[in-house]
């Protein structure tokens, strides 16, 4: 094996290649890639292509061509695999819920059934980790989802841990009985279910934590937002003490007597050098240059890792005279109506959403400074500091007069209401404690948040909006949305989210003269109000809007498709396209070719979505700090805001007149 080759080609006894990172980064190509390469090199062996993307963009990189016989190709539907779990384990369950409280097992049961979304992709990560056991194949290929949503998946073994523990707790009154009574103290039925997935959770582990079998491959390119999402995903890697020793660096500009390449290969080497300082595991870094055509299909895709090259680690020479043009718009976006409330920006992962989001809550507050705009994110990978060059957390930070931004912390979101229902059950336990022998039960309902389905810390997070709006704290919320999979995925929530309220509802009407936790009610009770208000918030396109953002590709093309059509299918409104990082008129030949190619991607944006507005966003050095971002804003949208303004508060004169008379 050629020493100028990433090293888990080489890599004997690998049974599992993750590659993972920032959207948008080339974590799709550089796994379909791989996985082409490794089966070429060993066509005896039988390989697998698994997306784990709620978003899904394997098949799309294919551009339809078959994969070769020895490598099969699958985009996993985990909600395929939580139903299959449902039909086979559902008698179970409810089973164990019967024989396990006070709580009848239809009470249990529904808590039960609920708190399964979000286990889905963890059940199909189980069905990974049996294949590797099993060694049906000799290596699979995992193309993940982008950060954040793999750190959360990779937080799954210990929430579902925690659902293991609350079946436990509900099987002890039964194991006590028993032994009691019939003097019976080995596992029964009920007993080898939780003893299988307790199995299987241990098994997926450590598969994750060992270097001779699983690999995992971080995938960036070198400018700052990604730069700083990987340096905290490594992070985590290290913690979880999962195997990380390749790096690769894609997308990279070459020196050449184009300013604007040579302009962005001497910015890109300050950020390489800014990544490999900061890494705390000893990593393989390679680079991968920026290619004229997309790479999409079987003959691309074979000699992708062609391009791969020992990541430069010495300063390249300076930018030459007349570097890259001032940041440019071609076809400006109409600014938003002075009623709208909400604005959502959206779309796949690394196509700038935080900066467009950025730059749209600057500009807007500096043309309606009689509001007070917030700029929020609830994307587990925040990247709101970075872009602002300012330290900004889960408290409203004010940037200047008129404009706040806040990351929510979702997960501190949850962990008050556990703590206020750990607070309202000690309360009534102690009260009945006198009256009623609790000891299993007490159990029980300690871990009936432990049941929560998985996304409600972030609804949490996103219904503090309306507490917001309730107390007039802000007048206007631009929201920096998670990558499309994470953001349908999150949008969908509400439903679910409002079962599970129903369902603690209905516990408390039943059990009303027993079961008594009023803060913990009135708590759900805020959480209803504010969910149904939000729901009816995003579903006014005369209150709130999403600004769909996408990159000149046809897999973005495609994944922007899917957000349109979820945005369709909810109700919400998508006036706006904004295709971002397009390539500026150059004379080298990469510039021309990338601008040829971008051109014929945006006339297919425009032909299927011919009733939004399209404006095109061209390609420059990293905006960050709120100088840059207003002008950015300034250039961003027309310059008609303020006319806006006056003619909405003629328009509103007008009216009351009108009523008056």
């Amino acid at each position: 094996m050629s020493q100028r080759m990433p090293a888990f080609f080489d890599q004997q006894g690998l049974q599992l290649l993750l590659f993972g990172g920032k959207g948008g980064v080339g974590k799709t190509t550089c796994a379909t890639a791989a996985a082409l390469r490794m089966s070429a090199l060993a066509p005896g062996r039988s390989w697998l292509l698994v997306s784990t993307d709620p978003a899904h963009s394997v098949r799309d990189s294919l551009a339809g061509h078959a994969p070769p016989g020895n490598l099969q190709v699958l985009e996993m539907d985990a909600q395929q695999y939580l139903a299959e779990f449902r039909e086979q384990n559902g008698p179970m369950l409810r089973q164990i819920a019967a024989v396990g409280t006070f709580l009848d097992d239809e009470d249990i049961s529904q808590f039960l059934s609920l708190s399964l979304p979000g286990l889905d992709e963890l059940m199909a990560f189980f069905e990974i980790s049996a294949w590797v056991e099993g060694r049906r194949y000799g290596c699979i290929v995992v193309d993940t989802a982008p950060s954040g949503h793999t750190l959360r998946l990779l937080a799954m073994p210990e929430l579902i841990g925690q659902w293991l523990s609350t079946l436990e707790a509900l099987l002890a009154k039964h194991r006590y009985m028993r032994r009691m009574f019939s003097r019976d103290s080995s596992p029964d039925r009920l007993d080898l279910f939780i003893i299988k997935w307790k199995s299987s959770l241990r098994r997926t582990e450590r598969l994750l934590r060992d270097p001779a079998r699983t690999q995992f491959v971080l995938v960036t390119i070198a400018e700052p937002l990604s730069v700083h999402e990987t340096l905290a995903l490594s992070r985590e890697l290290l913690e979880r003490k999962m195997p990380v020793t390749e790096l690769i660096v894609n997308q990279l500009h070459l020196e050449s007597d184009c300013p604007a390449c040579s302009a962005a290969a001497s910015t890109e080497q300050v950020q390489i050098q800014r990544l490999l300082a900061g890494l705390e595991v000893p990593c393989a870094a390679w680079g991968i240059e920026l290619l004229a055509e997309e790479v999409r299909g079987l003959e691309s895709l074979s000699g992708f890792w062609d391009h791969a090259r020992p990541a430069p680690q010495r300063p390249v020479s300076a930018a030459k005279p007349g570097g890259p043009p001032e940041p440019a718009v071609l076809h400006r976006a109409a600014p938003p109506s002075t009623r709208i409330q909400f604005i959502l920006v959206a779309g796949k992962g690394g196509v700038g959403k935080t900066t467009l989001s950025c730059a749209t809550a600057v500009r807007l507050a500096r043309d309606f400074p009689e509001k007070r705009v917030l700029l929020f994110s609830t994307d587990p990978a925040h990247s709101l500091s970075a872009c602002l060059q300012a330290e900004i957390g889960p408290r409203p930070t004010v940037l200047f007069l008129g404009l706040t931004a806040m990351e929510i912390d979702a997960s501190a979101e949850f962990e008050k209401l556990k703590m206020r229902y750990a607070e309202d059950l000690e309360s009534f336990l102690e009260s009945v404690s006198r009256g009623f022998d609790l000891t299993f039960d007490r159990v029980v309902l300690e871990k009936m948040m432990d049941m929560a389905p998985p996304g409600l810390d972030e609804i949490m997070a996103l219904t503090r909006i309306m507490e917001f709006l309730a107390r007039d704290s802000y007048d206007l919320f631009v929201l920096d949305c998670a990558p499309t999979g994470h953001l349908i995925r999150l949008l969908e929530l509400p439903e679910l989210i409002n079962e599970w309220l129903k369902a603690f509802f209905n516990l408390f009407l039943k059990y009303e003269r027993i079961l008594r936790l009023p803060g913990f009610a009135d708590e759900l009770v805020g959480i209803s109000r504010n969910l149904k208000k939000l729901r009816e918030l995003l579903r006014n396109p005369a209150a709130s809007v999403l600004y769909a953002v996408s990159i000149p590709t046809r897999m973005a093309l495609e994944e922007t498709k899917d957000l349109v059509v979820a945005c369709d299918r909810m109700g919400m409104a998508v006036p706006l396209v904004f295709l971002n990082l397009m390539t500026p008129p150059g004379d080298c030949r990469l510039c021309s070719n990338l601008r040829r190619r971008e051109l014929l991607v945006a006339e297919s944006f425009r032909q299927m979505f011919p009733e939004k507005q399209q404006t095109l966003v061209y390609r420059q050095p990293e905006i960050a700090g709120l100088e840059r971002l207003e002008k950015f804003g300034r250039r961003l949208y027309q310059p008609a805001i303020q006319e806006m303004v006056s003619r909405d508060a003629s328009l509103n004169h007008t009216r009351r007149r009108h009523v008056h008379a």
